[in-house]
């Protein structure tokens, strides 16, 4: 890729991550592994999930399907794709860089943060296997936001006509980023009706289900006032009613996780330590360590997560 498609920020600090040399790469092996792998989402606290997948594919643990959602889509179609540290160094090599997080993505997607950069820009640079990712042998779903009717969409690869514009979509934040139509229907981030999709998992009767968090067990969301979201949104009241009761049903799925994994139902994979990175972090230290908890957090756990997976490896 030319260079000057790759503008950087005019604030030349902390423009990388130090140690993005140091992400491990390569191929997660072909084995499938039976179960369902479940993304929350979180903007840029997606790295820590991205950390936890690169873990799971070095340990050959590939999940026979994927769901996620905003963040965790996105971390999700690399992790389908069997390309190990990929979505890693896709978000701690640019995430300064305009065309994708800043003025030229603004003047280009009327976003701050313009998402077509990771389908599109970085492909020329590291290309995407999409062979591997479109295998059927595997399932990808993309969750997003009816805007119409404020209700969860579950995009399937393979179903969905145009998979891309659907991982978009959910990735898409509201307030910030225009609706994308996903198969004539206008939608934005899964998270607004759905932050963790493990009822879905639930619901496929998913026998093994693994969750991927972005917050550590203790985290509750502050409820607040819905009188901006209706405004805002006035035109489409059924989102914004979601969007309005959305941190509410957030609470209620933290509550219903822990107890699903007390009862042994799911294996969660969470921080071990509070996570302080925002949604749009632009502290590049913090990002790359938040990359290597979640990585040394599956990596100490990988003995459990067998256990918990015993017998579904084929």
């Amino acid at each position: 890729m030319k260079s000057k498609k790759l503008k950087r920020s005019r604030n030349k600090k902390n423009i990388r991550y130090s140690g993005w040399r140091e992400i491990p790469s390569g191929n997660a092996p072909e084995e499938i592994t039976q179960g369902c792998l479940v993304l929350e989402g979180g903007a840029f606290r997606g790295l820590y999930s991205q950390g936890v997948l690169d873990a799971l594919m070095e340990n050959g643990i590939n999940m026979y399907c994927t769901i996620g959602v905003s963040a965790g889509a996105l971390a999700g179609f690399n992790y389908v794709a069997g390309q190990i540290g990929r979505s890693a160094r896709a978000n701690l090599r640019f995430r300064h860089y305009k065309d994708y997080v800043g003025s030229a993505a603004l003047r280009h997607a009327h976003s701050p943060i313009r998402l077509d950069f990771l389908f599109n820009d970085y492909n020329k640079l590291e290309p995407l296997n999409e062979k591997r990712f479109l295998d059927p042998a595997r399932r990808y779903i993309a969750v997003a936001t009816n805007c119409l009717t404020g209700k969860t969409e579950y995009f399937e690869r393979g179903v969905c006509r145009d998979i891309f514009s659907a991982m978009k979509a959910s990735a898409s934040m509201p307030f910030i980023s225009p609706m994308v139509t996903v198969d004539g229907t206008p939608c934005l981030d899964g998270g607004c009706s759905c932050k963790i999709p493990y009822r879905w998992a639930l619901d496929q009767n998913f026998d093994k289900i693994v969750i991927v968090r972005t917050r550590e067990t203790a985290y509750r969301k502050h409820i607040h006032k819905r009188s901006r979201m209706l405004r805002f949104y006035r035109k489409y009241p059924e989102f914004a009613q979601a969007l309005a009761r959305s941190d509410r049903d957030y609470n209620r799925q933290c509550d219903e996780i822990e107890q699903l994994e007390d009862d042994g139902r799911v294996f969660v994979l969470k921080p071990s330590s509070k996570v302080m990175v925002g949604r749009i972090e632009g502290d590049m230290e913090k990002l790359g360590s938040l990359y290597w908890q979640g990585y040394r957090d599956t990596m100490n756990r990988i003995g459990e997560l067998r256990e918990y997976l015993q017998g579904t490896v084929s």
